[in-house]
């Protein structure tokens, strides 16, 4: 069963928070460009990319399992938030601002899993 992306909130929230991580990340320093920065820019892509691939699978075995590399990103981009704290690049409260809109996400993704195993 197909499913328009554009209509998913999962989505449209995946696509926040991928705004928000470019915008974090655009602060991080110019030696991290082709390191760090680009790593968190494109796993954090990957969530609404893996999304809206997924949509357009024809079962929702299939779905289920582009959510499931979607959530992997997810906790990629989790992970590279830390350690862009760890290295200073990221204040606490701009840390704990990201996590809190990620774990959102991760669990709406999960939730939507859920029901299409149902």
């Amino acid at each position: 069963m197909k499913h328009n992306f554009r209509e998913l909130k999962v989505w449209k929230d995946s696509i926040v928070v991928a705004k928000e991580v470019y915008l974090h990340s655009r602060q991080f320093p110019e030696y991290e460009k082709y390191g760090l920065t680009s790593q968190v820019n494109r796993a954090v892509v990957s969530i609404a990319s893996n999304i809206a691939e997924g949509s357009a699978r024809s079962t929702n075995k299939d779905f289920c399992n582009f959510l499931g590399f979607s959530l992997g990103s997810a906790y990629e981009v989790e992970t590279q938030l830390i350690l862009a704290r760890e290295f200073g690049y990221l204040s606490e409260d701009s840390l704990n601002s990201l996590l809190g809109k990620l774990h959102d996400l991760e669990k709406k993704i999960s939730n939507l899993q859920n029901r299409l195993r149902d």
